[in-house]
């Protein structure tokens, strides 16, 4: 009798909890360091999920290292009752390629919560290039090949990706020369110590608007309407058919959190989607904020799965793993 007592009491405790949640701050794991891209969406987000949340304080943490798979790893392994939630971009669905030993499972360590946005890339020269546009690019590409540098941020960022599609596309081997971030990368992309980086418009956009690098097409469906980026085609239309490459951001909280509690953050993630200055902040670097069904957990599962299997290929195919 007193088991049973006593086990009433703690589901009474924990479905008092679930009620009440969010009673205290919540913490939203980045997996990169303070500064990136992703981080910038977690801050840009975690002001227009407060209100939504009952006004509940929002902190982010930044656990950077091993291509956000450190990070992620601290996430599958928190308490799940909601308190600590990832958001993830596009490692999500890379890492189990990218990487031969990982300390979570991704599709079964974590309850799906939601999509973000979806951010598009560029493709983007040093300065002193001599192409001019996308067709003069492809030319310089044929008749320098062997010579070319393509920068990247690193092993699985959205640079790495993005470049290695590129080159299986193109058939045209580059030398890959890996950064430690995207600022050192774009320091010697504008210095000349690097031919080329594809990346993402939160990263490009500027140095494209001050005229700093060459760009050559974006990697979305459609041309994009911010005012650096509104003249430039998209590698579809530019003739790689099909090539259609974004970075998205979803969020995630551990195994086993409760249905109540992830159908409240649900519910306050679709609010916040909505905010007009968080759209406004998105639109303005190019990013898209979802709308679809990818919202729903349950779609958003089955697009990282999908991805998982578009990149897995491409990775493979390219033999650049991590230990």
């Amino acid at each position: 009798m007193k088991r049973i007592l006593l086990a009433t009491v703690a589901t009474l405790f924990a479905a008092a909890a679930v009620a009440e949640y969010p009673d205290k701050p919540i913490t939203i794991v980045v997996p990169f360091a303070a500064g990136g891209p992703t981080d910038k969406v977690a801050r840009d987000l975690a002001e227009a999920l407060r209100k939504p949340l009952g006004g509940q304080s929002i902190i982010i943490e930044n656990v950077g290292g091993a291509g956000g798979t450190l990070g992620a790893a601290k996430v599958s392994k928190a308490s799940n009752d909601g308190y600590t939630l990832l958001l993830h971009h596009i490692g999500m669905s890379t890492s189990p390629a990218l990487y031969r030993k990982m300390a979570y499972d991704t599709l079964g360590d974590f309850e799906y919560l939601g999509m973000i946005n979806e951010v598009p890339m560029t493709l983007i020269g040093k300065p002193t290039l001599p192409a001019n546009t996308y067709p003069e690019l492809v030319k310089w590409l044929e008749a320098n090949k062997g010579k070319i540098n393509l920068a990247n941020a690193g092993l699985g960022a959205a640079s790495h990706l993005c470049g290695l599609l590129l080159q299986s596309t193109l058939k045209i081997d580059m030398q890959t020369v890996p950064y430690k971030g995207t600022g050192p990368a774009m320091t010697d992309l504008l210095g000349g110590q690097v031919d080329l980086m594809c990346d993402q418009t939160t990263n490009t956009s500027t140095q494209i608007e001050a005229g700093k690098v060459k760009a050559y097409a974006v990697t979305s469906a459609k041309r994009l309407t911010t005012p650096a980026l509104k003249n430039l085609p998209t590698l579809d239309e530019a003739g790689l058919k099909g090539f259609n490459v974004s970075i998205w951001h979803g969020m995630y909280a551990p195994k086993g959190t409760p249905k109540a509690v992830t159908d409240k953050i649900n519910a306050a993630l679709r609010v916040a989607l909505k905010d007009a200055e968080f759209v406004k902040r998105e639109e303005a670097l190019g990013a898209v904020v979802v709308t679809d069904a990818r919202l729903a957990g349950a779609e958003h599962k089955k697009f990282v799965e999908a991805e998982i299997n578009k990149w897995g290929p491409v990775i493979k195919a390219a033999g650049q793993y991590a230990d």
